[in-house]
């Protein structure tokens, strides 16, 4: 990745120049004073006690701003700023800082800076005063050079909008996420809902496998959908209604054995002489609260037979369950994403109960302050399992009193979509075990692709990050799985074998 060095003349409009003393000027750094904007606005920052980075991609751009910036000397400013984080640490702040400094190439650049500042309500107009420093590759002897830029009006710090991969990817999509995709109010909602369908899907697609790493490896994804309030992450429970009739098929044949068992308990409890006593029926569910205890939540995967989705729309639900005695399963996620036995003691029989694969998936909304709440930093474990996207907050009205096409709300719009997913659980379901691949070319682009990734962040920060990269190849393979399990119903017919379309596998690719 190159390096994109910082136009300050470009970005600020203004008409000063800078003039290289030598030719073998190669290091820029800027030296800031206490009248200049990074001064001011952190002194603006203190102020007001602000956290401005308040999640862990922003803190690391935070410090790659100011170590472009800065150099060395942007790391005091880093450790005044991210003082204001409830968890901050004086080493674990150095540690990223030296990474940042390490990382050529990055960029990110100073304006990133005034940008977090911005967002976070911080005042950034005032007056601008740098003072560059030209240091000779040859002569360590620095020669100061001054760029004053008084009275400047205001920053231009129009927000950058975050990539959209549906633009690309809507026409290769099977007909079913089509059908989904078509009631979007824009590419990034048509992304959101792309992934939450993805990841409710992938709970459902029974009797559907493949290998990765030569282990046997299923459809499940765990998604993190982080906004700011109002930002449109709400859309997301459209996707809960594409399941709603597996959920409640489940949940309709539970109550139907509960009326049969209490029959026969009865039946029992007058004549035990001549009756065997009834086993009580397993608990049938699709949807797991995320407010259950540790063993109410492992009991009903296994009454499920591993199989299970959460579907939460407040983060930080399950952030406060993980921090009670009785509710923290984070370890059995983190062993749920890879499949991993579960282990655990149903107290009311004092039996031991071992789950062995489980199927487990999970969709989450909220803050990025929420995403923190459960994920404090990218040292825990569920960070690399989980698929994060990140979405604008766009300053549009929407129509809220559109023309309801066919007098047809949403919702019921996506209940029709989820009663044909629902023939294609059923047809699953009743299937015999159905193995997914990539072709031979598709194993071969994919290995170099993941192998030129996984050089590309080690170099950029270091092999903390390698978890996440390679867990991200897993999520990759999945994607394309449950893309090739829906394109069942475009073709109406079952084999044993799936081999990965081509449109399917660039799909995944570029989702990610």
């Amino acid at each position: 990745m190159n390096r994109k060095d910082f136009n300050l003349d470009k970005w600020l409009g203004s008409d000063a120049s800078c003039i290289a003393q030598s030719p073998n000027e190669v290091q820029t750094q800027c030296i800031v004073s206490q009248d200049s904007d990074i001064e001011t606005i952190t002194q603006r920052i203190e102020q007001a006690a602000i956290d401005i980075a308040p999640n862990y991609a922003d803190w690391r751009d935070l410090g790659f701003a100011l170590a472009d910036a800065l150099g060395e000397n942007g790391r005091s400013y880093y450790h005044r700023i991210s003082h204001f984080y409830k968890d901050y640490s004086a080493a674990e702040t150095d540690k990223q800082f030296t990474a940042c400094l390490n990382a050529h190439g990055h960029g990110v650049t100073a304006k990133t800076f005034f940008q977090l500042a911005k967002n976070a309500g911080v005042d950034i107009r005032g007056g601008r005063s740098y003072n560059f420093v030209k240091q000779n590759s040859s002569n360590p002897q620095r020669e100061e050079m001054r760029i004053s830029m008084q009275n400047a009006q205001s920053v231009e710090t129009t927000p950058e909008p975050l990539p959209s991969f549906s633009q690309d990817v809507k026409e290769r999509l099977p007909s079913l996420l089509k059908q989904i995709v078509q009631n979007a109010l824009s590419n990034e909602d048509a992304d959101l809902l792309t992934l939450g369908s993805l990841t409710v899907f992938s709970a459902c697609l029974p009797n559907v496998y493949g290998f990765y790493g030569q282990r046997e490896v299923y459809p499940n994804l765990f998604l993190f959908v982080t906004a700011q309030a109002s930002a449109g992450k709400g859309r997301l429970t459209l996707c809960r209604y594409l399941v709603e009739p597996i959920h409640k098929n489940l949940r309709d044949a539970y109550q139907h054995a509960m009326q049969d068992y209490k029959l026969e308990q009865a039946a029992y409890v007058a004549d035990k002489k001549n009756n065997e006593p009834p086993q009580e029926p397993p608990l049938q569910t699709l949807f797991i609260p995320a407010n259950s205890s540790a063993t109410s939540v492992y009991q009903v995967l296994n009454d499920n037979s591993g199989v299970g989705l959460m579907f939460e729309t407040e983060g930080d639900t399950l952030a406060n369950t993980f921090k009670t005695d009785y509710g923290n399963y984070s370890d059995g996620f983190r062993k749920a994403f890879h499949h991993e036995t579960i282990s655990y003691n149903r107290r009311k029989d004092r039996e031991f109960v071992e789950l062995p694969k489980p199927k487990f998936s999970v969709l989450l909304s909220g803050t990025p302050r929420q995403v923190l709440g459960l994920i404090p930093d990218a040292e825990n474990g569920l960070f690399s399992r989980f698929v994060f996207y990140s979405m604008n907050t766009q300053l549009v009205w929407n129509d809220v009193f559109a023309r309801v096409e066919n007098d047809e709300a949403l919702d019921t719009r996506f209940e029709h979509i989820g009663t044909q997913f629902f023939d294609l659980y059923k047809l699953l379901k009743a299937s015999e075990p159905i193995r997914f691949s990539f072709s031979e070319p598709q194993q071969q682009e994919f290995n170099a692709f993941f192998e030129q990734v996984q050089q590309q962040y080690a170099d950029l920060f270091g092999y903390d990050i390698i978890a996440s990269v390679r867990r991200l190849g897993l999520i990759t393979f999945r994607i394309a799985m449950i893309l090739s399990a829906v394109r069942i119903l475009d073709y109406g017919e079952i084999a044993s074998l799936i081999v990965c379309t081509d449109d399917d596998f660039q799909t995944a690719l570029e989702e990610l």
